[in-house]
């Protein structure tokens, strides 16, 4: 008799006939659901897909390198754009430093990502509405038309009271989308710790724009195609990596977890879904930039393969030793 993936748990739990379905489980048994999933479920037609959707590259996907390195790699490897993340980094606070760089590369900047992360506290300042703000400025000065935050901490009571229409007045004032990320709940063990205000899952909340992290949902075990189906048009970005489903938000390179990245991809392509894909994965284990530039360069291919793009890597280039 084979065992249900759920049955696995603590001796006690298995004692009590009992499973205390943490984060992890569910991540482990929505990738079995996906597997299964992908032998019966219906086959997007991305033969003529309504919009080419752009693919991005994120300035994260090079770090510790800079910002121009970003431009250069993405230019070299044929990517359609990039994503700017706000740091110390002072170039990346620079509109006129981007937009130079942006029109050296012939590369526009498809959304700027805000310093909201818990090591960027200091960027730009504690005041997270700062922040926001100055975020969404910079990303009208470079002419991209979306900024990512992450939602507030439980301890940044003041800002997550007004979140939600904050946002969505800043975005209103600047022209800008602001697109709040889905995250997902700490935890050591069995034990989760809720740290996000007003919580780590964006579908329940009245923002008007959406980013969906494929990372970020294996780490939390949410269902992305469920996330998509009831985003619907509030879904404005995506941050293109994997996940197996473990403790670590991982950031593999699609194909290589557990998410059924592919055919969301398919999905919104047959959609002519409105937004961006940027690739945000985590390279910084690989030992060369030849490495990491294959791997940025898979991601690429993944990407507009599932998209039904004409020709897959249509402006990739040799990828040779740079």
């Amino acid at each position: 008799m084979s065992r249900d993936p759920l049955s696995r748990g603590t001796d006690d739990t298995r004692r009590s006939g009992k499973l205390k379905l943490t984060t992890r489980n569910r991540a482990k048994v929505n990738g079995t659901r996906y597997r299964e999933r992908d032998e019966t479920r219906r086959v997007p037609d991305i033969s003529r897909p309504a919009r080419r959707i752009p693919v991005g590259l994120a300035s994260s996907s090079v770090y510790p390198l800079s910002v121009p390195e970003c431009f250069t790699v993405a230019s070299h490897l044929g990517y359609d754009g990039v994503e700017i993340m706000v740091s110390m980094n002072a170039i990346s606070q620079n509109a006129a430093a981007i937009n130079e760089l942006s029109h050296h590369y012939g590369l526009p900047v498809l959304s700027i990502h805000a310093p909201t992360l818990l090591v960027m506290q200091r960027v730009w300042g504690k005041d997270a509405w700062t922040k926001v703000a100055r975020s969404a400025e910079l990303a009208a000065e470079v002419g991209a038309d979306t900024v990512v935050v992450h939602p507030p901490f439980r301890w940044q009571s003041d800002y997550a009271e007004n979140f939600v229409s904050g946002v969505r007045s800043i975005a209103a004032d600047t022209g800008v989308h602001i697109a709040v990320e889905n995250m997902f709940p700490w935890r050591t063990g069995l034990r989760e710790v809720m740290v996000y205000l007003p919580g780590w899952d964006p579908v329940g909340q009245d923002y008007d724009d959406v980013t969906l992290d494929f990372s970020h949902a294996a780490t939390a075990g949410s269902d992305v195609l469920h996330m998509i189906e009831s985003l619907g048009s509030r879904l404005r970005h995506i941050h293109l990596a994997d996940g197996s489903g473990s403790l670590k938000d991982e950031h593999l390179a699609p194909g290589y977890g557990a998410q059924p990245v592919g055919h969301a991809l398919e999905l919104l392509a047959e959609r002519g879904w409105h937004g961006s894909v940027v690739v945000e994965v985590n390279t910084r284990k690989t030992k060369s930039l030849v490495e990491r530039d294959e791997l940025l360069a898979h991601s690429l291919k993944f990407a507009r393969e599932h998209m039904g793009h004409e020709r897959a890597g249509e402006r990739t280039q040799d990828n040779g030793s740079r």
